[in-house]
């Protein structure tokens, strides 16, 4: 028997890649597809792309309903928004994986400082596993409610695992410069986000401020077991998709790049998704576009003492909707790769 699928948010580009993820899933059922700003129009009609694969409408949300009628339920909703769908999901006994930020932190203080609005279901933080399958298998395994990573964690996150896991490098020294395509932005209207402003561009923006910032900490402290505080820059790039971070830490002790290496290829070894590149190749953003892979290269530097990892992912899919997807088959002890196992779009 298929899991029957209900998403909510499902218009925004998180949400349609979900939908055209699910759609091909050999496991999936769409059920319900809901939206603000489309009920009543086909799915198709917002996303001409998915024609004969998707024929449903755009729902108002409901959730009683769509929780009752779904198995696991999918929000792709901005913060603060997940919640009450939460709460009504984990009564009816049903899975929940959030795309937003509300179930991502360990501490209601450290996301209301952050995030500017009150958490309403902070009783529920406990229960909420961080959805980062590479980190936290066993833990999504067994979990009903899971908190799906950002997209720039989940780049910075396992460019520096295996260093901090392995207590290669002064957590003090951690610095992490990271360009984002447009979709990161979402698909609401800003003028940061037309045309005109992003072509031909390259800037940075929210220094030192971004909410992605805590995110990280909270996650990389964990790896060091100890407190962290990073340098976190985000870039918005001329492109659609993808990002592409550059990580810099300053090593403890003299190590070979080969010795860094085969820790990196150790630390990931039986990690279908994370691909540490040959060498003579270095990430970049084309080769993981459209795929839920995240392809990783550290460098040494001898001459400075330091280590530079370069990581990148496709926003939208490892960085949200293929590692939404990956946590489900996890949820519901399917193949982790089911609906996932296949490379990019080139070029």
């Amino acid at each position: 028997m298929k899991i029957k699928v209900g998403i909510i948010g499902a218009t925004g580009y998180a949400g349609a890649e979900l939908v055209r993820l699910l759609v091909s899933h050999p496991q999936a059922e769409l059920v319900a597809l809901t939206t603000q700003s489309y009920e009543d129009s086909q799915f198709y009609e917002v996303y001409p792309y998915i024609y004969r694969y998707v024929d449903q409408k755009c729902l108002q949300l409901d959730p009683p309903s769509l929780v009752g009628a779904a198995d696991v339920i999918f929000t792709a909703l901005p913060h603060g928004h997940a919640m009450p769908v939460a709460r009504e999901a984990l009564r009816q006994g049903k899975k929940f994986i959030d795309l937003g930020a509300d179930f991502r932190f360990d501490s209601r203080e450290v996301y209301e400082k952050w995030y500017k609005v009150e958490h309403t279901a902070p009783d529920l933080l406990e229960q909420a596993v961080y959805g980062l399958p590479e980190l936290h298998r066993d833990k999504i395994r067994s979990a009903c409610l899971v908190g799906n990573p950002g997209c720039y964690p989940t780049s910075v996150i396992l460019g520096l695992a295996p260093l901090l896991a392995h207590g290669l490098v002064d957590t003090g020294t951690v610095v992490a410069d990271c360009k984002s395509g447009v979709s990161g932005a979402g698909r609401g209207l800003s003028l940061g986000v037309h045309f005109a402003e992003v072509n031909e561009n390259f800037r940075a923006y929210n220094v030192g401020q971004h909410r992605h910032t805590p995110e990280i900490e909270q996650e990389l402290s964990k790896l060091a077991g100890e407190d962290m505080v990073i340098s976190f820059t985000p870039h918005l790039t001329p492109m659609n998709r993808g990002i592409l971070s550059t990580l810099y830490a300053r090593l403890k002790q003299e190590i070979s790049a080969a010795k860094v290496r085969a820790l990196y290829e150790e630390y990931y070894n039986g990690e279908f998704f994370v691909r540490v590149l040959p060498e003579g190749l270095l990430p970049q953003t084309k080769a993981v576009a459209g795929s839920n892979h995240c392809d990783l290269v550290p460098v040494v530097d001898p001459r400075t003492g330091r280590v530079v990892v370069i990581s990148v992912i496709d926003n939208l899919i490892k960085g949200a909707a293929g590692q939404a997807v990956q946590n489900m088959n996890l949820m519901y002890d399917l193949p982790e790769t089911m609906g996932l196992d296949r490379p990019g779009l080139y070029p």
